[in-house]
């Protein structure tokens, strides 16, 4: 029987996932104030449901869900029944980071998003939208087939849709063993500099990508494509 989330001898993480469970109810929304109030004289109970993210529970914030307003969370996804005997031991490569790392972090990725290059501040195209970069954690398959954690800048947007991404390193060193010398050295400046300008003509061929279907008919329409 699962144990009730008012038991006082659970410790606070045990009992935040059992209120979550059945005084929230996953995919719903709830408010600081509102896990606060079930928690009266209970300190650090916004750091104790943080922790829950360690053990698979996915809780947004308005930097992950566009909807919630900022003093809102939301209980998408239960993770490990921490408050089972023997499931609430921290995992390798989960504890919290620092400000000290987090600096580290933006600073060795550029202060900028890893995966589409956009710094703090700087709008979206087409948008309003004001960047905001945040440290992920992104699973890695190592050569040989094992698998590590590491940490990598990126933006609200980017870390939302890249939540279930792995990144193949075994992969990219293959691929790069396998390049010709003329390519290896591109390869090689691109990396050296951190960077790469795309011609007029790639940007404009990622612009059409990015059109819904009925524009890019139209540009077909326009090439004589279609």
């Amino acid at each position: 029987m699962t144990p009730s989330w008012r038991d006082d001898s659970l410790g606070t993480m045990k009992r935040v996932a059992l209120w979550l469970v059945s005084e929230v109810g996953e995919g719903r929304p709830f408010t600081k104030e509102t896990l606060r109030d079930a928690f009266p004289g209970v300190s650090q109970v916004d750091r104790r449901m943080r922790d829950l993210r360690d053990f698979g529970w996915r809780i947004d914030t308005n930097r992950e869900d566009a909807d919630l307003d900022s003093h809102e969370q939301r209980f998408v996804k239960r993770g490990d029944p921490v408050w089972e005997p023997g499931r609430a031991t921290r995992k390798t490569g989960t504890t919290a980071i620092g400000a000290g790392r987090r600096r580290e972090v933006l600073q060795r990725d550029g202060n900028m998003c890893r995966s589409c290059g956009i710094v703090p501040g700087e709008t979206y195209a087409g948008t309003y939208e004001a960047a905001q970069l945040d440290i992920a954690r992104r699973e890695v398959l190592k050569p040989g087939g094992s698998k590590a954690t590491e940490l990598v800048t990126e933006c609200k947007r980017c870390r939302i849709g890249g939540r279930e991404l792995v990144a193949d390193l075994d992969r990219v060193l293959q691929e790069a063993a396998g390049l010709s010398s003329v390519e290896r050295n591109v390869l090689s400046g691109w990396v050296e500099a951190d960077e790469r300008q795309f011609s007029r003509l790639e940007q404009l061929w990622s612009d059409y990508r990015s059109l819904p279907e009925e524009s890019r008919a139209h540009v077909r329409k326009e090439l004589g494509v279609d």
